[in-house]
């Protein structure tokens, strides 16, 4: 499978996927840090890809979501941005419904 149809997969089959360096327990840079922090506090489980481990992943998700730093959050199948955003969206409430209507969604 092409990286370009890889990346599109796993958008689409993940509801709440964040693509960080590191991990969630180990997150590799402060911005990827406090990104899943924020997640974490919504409460919902969400799926990440370690863009260190995945060098090809790295390279090319810029072209497909058209963003060019990392973590990127996807809900539903959808970027809604980098740790700037998301802080504003949490800070604002606006994040916690998206999340939880995209973990209902796989209930």
């Amino acid at each position: 499978m092409d990286i370009m149809e890889t990346i599109k997969e796993q958008i689409e089959s993940n509801p709440i996927l964040i693509y960080m360096k590191g991990s969630p327990d180990q997150p590799q840079c402060g911005f990827s840090a406090k990104s899943s922090q924020i997640l974490m506090a919504c409460g919902e489980k969400f799926s990440y890809i370690d863009i260190l481990a995945n060098p090809e992943i790295r390279a090319n998700l810029p072209k497909h979501s058209d963003w060019p730093t990392f973590p990127q959050l996807f809900i539903d199948g959808e970027l809604v941005g980098g740790c700037d955003i998301i802080t504003e969206m949490y800070e604002s409430g606006e994040l916690q419904p998206m999340i939880a209507g995209a973990a209902k969604s796989t209930a």
